[in-house]
């Protein structure tokens, strides 16, 4: 403890400025730094309204994916360097999850907790209702969602057990507040009354329940995403009143909206805050701060300006320093293994049986279904992008491709930007073109004479920064040449722009494309010199 209050205080000293926008290097810098300490956002990618805890020595991590499959669960040594282990689902089995209508809709804020030897996750859809999943390995398997309550409008659910073995609900509604607290079963499968309001405040949401030192504590994040703070409210009865205190806000700092997220413990006593910041095409990021209780009320970050309300750091001591390898969650995937990298998740519902690795050796074949454009495309494997610069890179054998089918690599946000190869019948003659498509128009086309055996990478260019995104392509491998021209990208449907592959035909023709391998680069920590 002593240590790590040394450390803090000489951090906060040297790199007071860093907490701010402009800071030479240092403001581009992201996770683990390799020296002990880390740079926010710790995990630079879009791991929105996350919840995390620890269960012994080891920490997990799950967030709200909307309409994309499935919910992640990621796991950490040291809180800083994350590794994806599992999902909570493949797919939503209710209407509009399969027919690619559900934008913007699907799972809000989970909540993960552990009790009872099991983890469990409990789930709010806007439409459908309040679900909930139980599982002994966070890795999975997970049980199907179970309804708890078919009701529409609720958000932001997570349950609480006390002392004694009652069960509890705390939980938002729609357009954010008031916070309600309702009776549960000890199973979790059922509520038992209508719920009490204990809270009401300006765009209160999020809210996550524990016990400390006799105290009921709620932490819930105010003021809405994009310019919001958080405040902990506390109480000797669970249903209040509650006490409240501002424990985190922007402050002078450049870290807007900082909230929604996770107090988290360490096995020694340490307190640290999860929030995210609202960061523009990367969707919203995780930062990571310090946390010291001050009057029975945690107070997070460091006072940068003096008015008593703690602001967030850029640079910050590892919690666990030299425990764990340096990592981030996994991208790339050589589709060597027969099946999906446990990063890849599928735009709305799937349709398994058009993904397969049964008919080219080392490749990933998809089988397009019909769609007149991309954004309503079956099967589209999406990814988060990482970073604040990056490059995906996608390999694939088009000499299966039919008249009326893409293929290629995406990039998709509010609009839908695909740059490939599409396949047309002219008069009777088959022309394949590399192409680029945003939204529903295709806005360039370059015929080509397809070579054997038919291979084509596409590049996507991620520039955040700037703001700059754009395709190019190689025939041979080596040399490559400008797909179309260079664009821009915005988050859109609650999501930060993703990356991914996809294959969809305008006709009933089917062909099949083969992907041989899809390759991510991002300027994060530097993990080729980790010890072994």
């Amino acid at each position: 403890m002593l240590r790590r209050s040394i450390i803090i205080l000489t951090l906060i000293l040297a790199v007071a400025v860093a907490g701010h926008a402009g800071n030479g290097g240092l403001a581009l810098a992201w996770g683990d730094r390799g020296d002990g300490t880390f740079a926010n956002p710790v995990l630079n990618a879009d791991y929105s309204d996350l919840d995390v805890i620890r269960v012994g020595d080891k920490y997990y991590m799950t967030c709200s994916e909307f309409h994309f499959m499935g919910m992640p669960v990621l796991e950490s040594d040291d809180m800083v360097n994350w590794r994806i282990i599992g999902q909570v689902y493949d797919n939503i089995g209710m209407p509009g999850y399969g027919d690619m209508i559900k934008y913007a809709e699907g799972t809000w804020a989970p909540a993960l907790r552990y009790h009872d030897g099991k983890f469990w996750i409990f789930v709010c859809t806007p439409e459908e209702g309040l679900f909930m999943t139980v599982a002994e390995d966070p890795a999975g398997p997970w049980s199907p969602l179970h309804l708890v309550k078919g009701v529409a409008k609720w958000e932001d659910p997570c349950p609480f057990w006390d002392d004694n073995g009652d069960a509890y609900l705390v939980r938002s509604r729609h357009r954010a507040g008031p916070i309600i607290i309702h009776r549960m079963s000890p199973d979790g499968r059922e509520l038992l009354d209508e719920g009490v309001t204990v809270y009401k405040g300006p765009v209160a949401e999020g809210p996550k329940m524990f016990k400390k030192d006799g105290y009921y504590y709620i932490s819930i994040p105010e003021g809405g995403v994009s310019k919001g703070w958080q405040t902990v409210l506390r109480s000797k009865d669970v249903y209040g009143p509650y006490e409240s205190r501002r424990v985190l806000e922007r402050g002078s700092t450049d870290v807007n909206g900082p909230h929604q997220g996770a107090l988290v413990d360490t096995p020694d006593g340490d307190w640290w805050f999860y929030h995210f910041q609202s960061a523009g095409a990367r969707g919203r990021v995780v930062h990571l701060q310090p946390v010291k209780w001050i009057d029975g009320f945690p107070f997070i970050g460091e006072d940068y300006d003096g008015n008593g309300v703690g602001e967030p750091m850029k640079i910050c001591p590892k919690p666990l320093a030299g425990l764990s390898r340096r990592e981030v969650p996994q991208t790339s995937d050589e589709f060597d293994e027969r099946r999906l990298e446990i990063q890849w998740q599928t735009n709305h519902n799937p349709v398994p049986g058009n993904i397969s690795f049964g008919h080219r050796e080392g490749c990933l074949t998809i089988i397009p279904m019909q769609s007149p454009m991309l954004r309503t495309a079956r099967n589209q494997l999406t990814q988060k992008i990482m970073g604040f610069r990056s490059e995906a890179e996608l390999s694939f054998d088009i000499s299966d491709m039919k008249p009326g089918d893409r293929s290629g690599l995406e990039c998709l946000g509010k609009q839908f930007v695909g740059g490939g190869v599409m396949v047309e019948d002219v008069n009777g003659r088959r022309v394949t073109s590399v192409y680029m498509e945003n939204d529903s128009s295709v806005v360039f086309r370059r015929p080509f004479e397809v070579a054997e055996p038919g291979k084509v990478n596409v590049r996507l260019s991620i520039d955040t920064v700037d703001g700059d995104f754009r395709f190019s392509y190689s025939l041979d491998g080596k040399n490559y040449m400008p797909l179309g021209e260079a664009f821009e990208m915005k988050e859109g449907f609650w999501k930060g722009v993703r990356t991914g592959i996809y294959a969809y035909s305008t006709t009933e023709g089917y062909g099949k494309t083969h992907f041989d391998y899809f390759r991510y680069r991002h300027d994060g920590p530097d993990l080729s010199s980790q010890n072994e």
